[in-house]
């Protein structure tokens, strides 16, 4: 799904999402990462939602966005309710989509300057 094809602002843009690959900035991406606005962190080690564990979280949380994004697949999930619980203590937003959900949500989301983050899960 073609989402768009430029890039307003200084930031990371979703150009387009498959089922089996994002591009970024006009990249093509076929492993999970993290994304933010300034921020890309490549090969991200998930590739399935149960794997998302403590540790998994933290590069999520470590940068203390007001909103985390978890972009899986063509249906929508949610991660374990102790995952869930982590954003929460955190005072961090967590919002769970599909992986072209979570690209258009963060393109909004970026151009209203919100502190986001993404984690996109291909698997």
């Amino acid at each position: 799904m073609q989402l768009t094809e430029h890039r307003p602002g200084d930031h990371h843009i979703v150009n387009r999402v498959d089922a089996d690959a994002i591009w970024i900035n006009q990249a093509r991406h076929q492993r999970s990462l993290i994304l933010g606005a300034r921020l890309l962190i490549p090969d991200w080690p998930v590739t399935r939602l149960d794997e998302l564990d403590n540790a998994a979280v933290q590069p999520l949380i470590h940068h203390q966005p007001e909103l985390v994004l978890i972009g899986i697949g063509e249906r929508q999930q949610f991660p374990a309710p102790a995952i869930q619980r982590a954003f929460l203590e955190n005072g961090i937003g967590l919002e769970c989509m599909t992986l072209a959900a979570a690209g258009r949500t963060f393109n909004v989301l970026m151009s209203e300057n919100r502190r986001v983050v993404a984690g996109f899960i291909l698997s």
